[in-house]
C-alpha cells in the first residue's frame, strides 16, 4: 500500500511538472498520472488503495477547502458578499433551468432527470478554481478590487447552492416531494 501511495505521489508531481512546463493547468498532468497508474491501465495500485479512494478523494477536497479557508479573511468577504452569492446563485440557477428545459426534448428524459443532470454539471470543482485564485493571490493580481477572493467565495457559495438543489431533486426523482427543510435541523423551527 505504501509503495502504491509512493507511485501516486512521485507521478503525480512528476506530471503536474512537466505540464507546468508545457504551460498546461497542473491538474491534467496529475489526472493523467492517476489513469495512466490505474487498472485500466498499468495497473500499478493496490487494490486496498483502490478500496479506499472514496475517502482519499474527500480528503483531499476537505485539504483544498481549507487551503481556501485559510486563505480568506473576514474583511475580504464582507467586501465581496452580494457579489459573490449572485456570482454562485444566478449562473449556476441559469445552467440548471437550461437543462430543465432543454433536455427533456433533446435527450428524452423526465424533467426531474434533468433538473438532476443540471445540478451535477452546474457545479464549479474547488480542485481547479482554489489553486488558480491562491496563485493569482500569491502574483498580487486582482487584490485591489478583491477579484480573487469573489471567485474562491463565489464557488464556495455556488457549491452549497447546487448541492441543496441536487438532494432535492433527487429526493424528488426517487420518492416525487423534495425534503421538508425543517428535517433537516435536530432542533424545532418555531413560526415567526
Amino acid at each position: 500500500m505504501l509503495t502504491s501511495l509512493a507511485y501516486i505521489f512521485l507521478a503525480g508531481l512528476f506530471m503536474a511538472a512537466l505540464f507546468e512546463r508545457l504551460r498546461l493547468p497542473r491538474i491534467v498532468g496529475m489526472l493523467l498520472a492517476g489513469v495512466a497508474l490505474g487498472p485500466y491501465a498499468l495497473n500499478l495500485l493496490d487494490p486496498t488503495i483502490l478500496s479506499i479512494s472514496s475517502e482519499l478523494r474527500q480528503a483531499a477536497l476537505v485539504i483544498i477547502l481549507i487551503r481556501a479557508g485559510l486563505s480568506l479573511s473576514l474583511a475580504d468577504l464582507k467586501n465581496v458578499g452580494r457579489p459573490a452569492v449572485l456570482m454562485s446563485c444566478v449562473p449556476a440557477g441559469f445552467e440548471i433551468l437550461g437543462y430543465t428545459l432543454f433536455a427533456p426534448p433533446l435527450l428524452g428524459v423526465a424533467r426531474v432527470e434533468a433538473a438532476v443532470m443540471g445540478a451535477v454539471l452546474g457545479a464549479v470543482s474547488p480542485a481547479v478554481v482554489v489553486p488558480g485564485m491562491l496563485r493569482l493571490m500569491d502574483e498580487k493580481y486582482g487584490m485591489d478590487k478583491s477579484i480573487p477572493q469573489l471567485i474562491m467565495a463565489g464557488a464556495s457559495c455556488d457549491d452549497i447552492f447546487v448541492i441543496v438543489l441536487f438532494s432535492s431533486f433527487t429526493a424528488m426523482a426517487q420518492g416525487g416531494r423534495a425534503p421538508q427543510i425543517s428535517s433537516a435541523f435536530p432542533f424545532p423551527l418555531r413560526s415567526a
